[in-house]
């Protein structure tokens, strides 16, 4: 009987382990954006963060569709028609705090491993409006009841004057959750007033179906969950919804 619940839970534990030890951490940015396509392409229709509008994934460089979301460009047309990889928490926030971005910037970090890892790392990378991603640039996100107006129907603000961005309500939990998962994981340095946002926002935004389901795909690409998204896919009982 012992040699059966055994063998039984042997079984058990190599069902589970795909989700949690499978995959590998993409070797660098390159890498981790060409990865993040094919992800996003395994979950279904892809939307841009943020905005909400359809992407075009037929082609190698999507394009995201203004039809339906009604974005209006605010100035950057070039960019406002293309999809670019936004690291929600930027690379400045977690590149300046390290010695090669004393020496020269970004582009002093590629031999930092550790840089290497945080700039690759996929639950921080989502497919964003070209426009959107350069206007935000490196600014903290914060919320000061702006009405949103300068880039159509999307409820993006930027207040390029006081270098803040407000995001969409939509938006917030998963953004939230990722900065929490970034300082877990990488030990950043986040101010005090920040950190107290991210924790509202967190409670006051659950997380969605569709967040769970990309936790579970980057598991199976990169080998690791943010535990921020999945303790609370657990505990709304969307864990198993996401695997199917």
């Amino acid at each position: 009987m012992l040699k059966h619940l055994l063998w039984g839970l042997a079984l058990g534990l190599l069902w589970l382990a795909p989700a949690h030890a499978s995959g590998q951490h993409p070797k660098n940015f390159s890498q981790a954006k060409k990865i993040a396509q094919q992800l996003y392409k395994e979950l279904g229709p892809v939307q841009s963060f943020y905005c909400d509008c359809d992407i075009d994934t037929a082609t190698k460089k999507w394009q995201p569709s203004f039809s339906a979301c009604g974005y209006q460009v605010r100035k950057q047309e070039v960019r406002a028609n293309r999809i670019e990889w936004e690291h929600i928490v930027p690379a400045w926030d977690f590149g300046h705090q390290r010695q090669c971005w004393q020496k020269g910037g970004r582009s002093q970090c590629h031999s930092d491993s550790e840089f290497v890892k945080m700039e690759a790392d996929l639950h921080n990378l989502v497919p964003a409006i070209g426009e959107v991603n350069g206007d935000r640039s490196n600014y903290r996100f914060s919320d000061w009841n702006a009405k949103p107006k300068q880039y159509g129907q999307c409820q993006m603000v930027v207040d390029f004057s006081a270098k803040k961005a407000q995001p969409p309500k939509a938006s917030r939990g998963a953004i939230a959750r990722t900065y929490l998962y970034m300082q877990q994981t990488y030990h950043l340095k986040i101010a005090k007033s920040q950190l107290q946002l991210f924790h509202a926002w967190d409670k006051t935004f659950p997380v969605t179906e569709a967040e769970c389901r990309r936790d579970q795909a980057i598991a199976r690409h990169q080998g690791n969950h943010n535990p921020f998204v999945q303790t609370r896919c657990n505990a709304a009982n969307l864990a198993q919804i996401a695997t199917e």
